[in-house]
């Protein structure tokens, strides 16, 4: 599958020439010229951002935030400071390019970002709106990261690993057990279970994620 790429640009000479050369490259290319039209285009999907700092309408350390954390972004832009590239970096842009810049190695920069990110996001677990990565413990809801105590993310984590299995109650306790060497009795995991529900679910009275198998336990939803 090619990979799709949005150009964040306001000067269409860089915009028109970058995208032609992406094209070259089997790209599948968007453009934007604004802020607000960028995110218009990120809702069709991309895989990576090329974006630049000063847009008309939006400073791209703002646009960043906005944009979801699976998708890669490069800052590509006029702005060398270092302060700047250093806020962009641990802002979470993947990396940050000045211009005037080489073709040539944007483009490897661009498929070394792309590995990357293919690789990191091979190990996240998606269940619905909510994602799972193990290698961080973060854990996002529409893409915004929600705090989980660390039973709370054991619990949903052993859930969420094994999609087909419906655990007893007994079981999610001994795991616990095993895992956190502390006890936890059944009216606490009840209480874990429903902390839980509350944080990751829509309609916490009406589970979608975690759902309950009368008389057994627990297992995944879809």
């Amino acid at each position: 599958m090619l990979a799709k790429i949005l150009i964040v640009e306001d000067d269409t000479s860089i915009l028109m020439g970058l995208k032609f050369c992406l094209e070259q490259e089997n790209f599948v290319v968007l453009t934007a010229s604004t802020g607000q039209e960028a995110l218009e285009k990120i809702k069709e999907g991309c895989d990576l951002v090329l974006l630049d700092l000063n847009l008309p309408d939006i400073n791209g350390f703002e646009l960043l935030k906005m944009i979801p954390n699976d998708i890669a972004v490069i800052f590509l832009t006029a702005n060398d400071e270092e302060v700047s590239i250093v806020q962009g970096l641990d802002m979470g842009a993947e990396d940050y390019i000045t211009k005037p810049f080489r073709t040539r190695e944007l483009i490897s920069r661009m498929k070394a970002v792309l590995r990357r990110k293919k690789g990191s996001l091979s190990n996240i677990i998606k269940i619905q709106n909510i994602e799972i990565d193990p290698s961080s413990a973060k854990v996002l809801k529409n893409n915004k990261e929600i705090f989980l105590t660390s039973m709370e993310y054991k619990i949903l984590l052993i859930l969420a690993t094994n999609p087909n299995v419906v655990f007893t109650r007994e079981k999610i306790l001994a795991l616990i057990w095993d895992v956190n060497e502390e006890y936890v009795n059944d009216n606490t995991l009840t209480v874990y279970i429903k902390r839980l529900r509350e944080k990751i679910e829509d309609d916490p009275n009406n589970p979608k994620i975690i759902i309950t198998v009368r008389k057994v336990g627990y297992k995944i939803g879809e």
